[in-house]
């Protein structure tokens, strides 16, 4: 059966168009809020979050105004695209218009449909937090995949109470069934709920010299009992 989606959100920041842009269409501006490492180089814009590794061609590039990409549609009919929308306003204001569509093929939909929403609202939020927190900075993305859970409450809670010690100044600026997202001056920490069971860290440090080993042993010592 399948099914087919389309969303869309606006936000407005204070930031400048060109640093809006650089968020949205290169690939150390998309480093610093959505998912692993990103290149956009050849009309592609490429990917790599651990073993997931998609890559989407450029369908729009108009800067600073209009950048859309997709992954065309794979033989089952899956396919995502990502169109961005860029307008100026006064006083060094920035509106970005986002629209997600796609396609998600077979009976069993609905699991990953869930994961994809409710994952897709922190990235969106990462988003705006970038962009009125760290405009025209360049983060590091540290992608750590942890043990897997085989109690999502019980891990929540584990993992809020030893977040508290090591980011103890950190405001938390997303939280839904599935993920977590917290600022500090230094960067932005996320968690997700893995699709395939694990917690993962997906974080975006602009000074420091945490490393993703610093966050596997956390993930490990804090939610290793439960493998």
């Amino acid at each position: 059966m399948g099914h087919e989606f389309r969303s869309t959100d606006e936000i407005e920041v204070p930031a400048s168009v060109e640093d809006v842009w650089t968020a949205i269409a290169t690939g150390p501006g998309i480093d610093s809020w959505f998912m692993g490492r990103n290149e956009v180089a050849d009309g592609q814009v490429r990917m790599a979050f651990g073993e997931y590794r998609p890559t989407s061609g450029i369908t729009a590039s108009d800067p600073p105004h209009h950048f859309a990409h997709d992954s065309g549609k794979a033989p089952d009919g899956r396919f995502i695209a990502y169109e961005f929308l860029v307008e100026g306003r006064e006083h060094a204001s920035t509106v970005l218009r986002m629209v997600t569509s796609g396609f998600l093929p077979g009976d069993d939909w609905a699991d990953e449909f869930e994961a994809m929403t409710l994952g897709g609202a922190l990235f969106r939020r990462t988003l705006q937090e970038y962009l009125t927190y760290f405009p025209g900075r360049t983060a590091r993305p540290l992608t750590v995949f942890g043990p897997v859970v085989t109690d999502w409450d019980e891990a929540w809670k584990r993992l809020g109470a030893a977040l508290a010690e090591k980011l103890p100044d950190a405001v938390e600026f997303h939280r839904n069934a599935h993920t977590l997202g917290l600022r500090t001056g230094s960067g932005m920490y996320r968690f997700l709920r893995g699709f395939a069971g694990p917690m993962i860290a997906a974080h975006h440090v602009f000074e420091g010299a945490e490393s993703e080993q610093d966050w596997q042993d956390f993930l490990d010592t804090t939610l290793g009992e439960q493998r």
